[in-house]
C-alpha cells in the first residue's frame, strides 16, 4: 500500500531543516511537519500490522483446507500407528488449555495412537500450534488432537470464524491508515502554507514594504 502525499516544491522540507527562528509562521510551519511525521510514522505502523495479518490469513487458509480434506477423507486405519506431537498445550479433560500459576500454557510432548479399524484422521503439528496459540474450539473428547470426521465442524468452523474475524481487522486498520494519510496530507499542506506565507513577508520586509 503506497501513502498519496502533497507533492508541493516545499515539501520536502523536514522539521530539523527549518532551524531556530522566531517568526510565528515558521514554528507554526515546525509543528505542522512534526505532527505530519507523526501522522506518518502511525500510517506505517499500521501498515506493517496489516502486512502481519495478511501473512496470518494465508496460514489460516492453509490449515483449513487442510482440516477441510482430513474431514473428507477420514478412513479406517489399516494398521495401527503413533502420531507425535512436539511442546503442544496440555489439557483438561473437558478440553481446556491449563496454565501455570503464571498463567503461562503448560506444555508436553504427546505420542497418540490411532487404532487399526478407527476413522481417524491426525491434525498435523502446524494446525496444533496454531489451534494452542489461539485457544481455538475444537472437540477434544478423547483428549487427544486425533479427530473423527464428525469433530473436524468443530475445529472448521474455528478457522473459519478466526478468517472471519482477521478480515475485518485488515479492514478496520485499513480504515486508520486511510485517516492517517489524510492528516499527514493537511499538516503537509498547512506547513508548506505557513513556509509560503513566510517566504512572502520575508520578500516585502527586503523590499521596504
Amino acid at each position: 500500500m503506497s501513502m498519496q502525499v502533497d507533492n508541493t516544491s516545499t515539501s520536502s522540507v523536514s522539521f530539523g531543516q527549518l532551524g531556530p527562528t522566531s517568526s510565528l509562521q515558521l514554528m507554526f510551519a515546525k509543528l505542522q511537519l512534526e505532527l505530519a511525521e507523526t501522522a506518518k510514522s502511525q500510517a506505517m505502523g499500521k501498515m506493517d500490522a496489516i502486512a502481519e495479518a495478511q501473512d496470518e490469513q494465508k496460514l489460516v487458509s492453509r490449515l483449513l483446507n487442510e482440516a477441510r480434506d482430513k474431514k473428507a477423507n477420514t478412513t479406517e486405519a489399516a494398521e495401527s500407528s503413533t502420531v507425535t506431537y512436539k511442546n503442544v498445550a496440555k489439557r483438561d479433560e473437558n478440553g481446556k488449555i491449563m496454565r501455570d500459576g503464571n498463567g503461562e500454557i503448560i506444555r508436553e510432548d504427546r505420542t497418540e495412537t490411532i487404532e487399526k479399524g478407527k476413522k481417524w484422521s491426525a491434525m498435523s503439528q502446524e494446525m496444533v500450534d496454531y489451534v494452542d496459540e489461539h485457544d481455538l474450539a475444537m472437540d477434544n473428547t478423547l483428549n487427544d488432537h486425533l479427530q473423527r470426521e464428525e469433530q473436524w465442524d468443530v475445529l472448521i468452523t474455528s478457522l473459519e470464524s478466526r478468517l472471519e474475524e482477521l478480515g475485518t481487522n485488515t479492514q478496520q486498520e485499513m480504515v486508520y491508515i486511510q485517516d492517517y494519510m489524510g492528516q499527514y496530507n493537511s499538516y503537509l499542506q498547512g506547513a508548506n502554507t505557513q513556509i509560503s506565507n513566510s517566504n512572502q513577508t520575508l520578500t516585502s520586509l527586503a523590499k521596504g514594504q
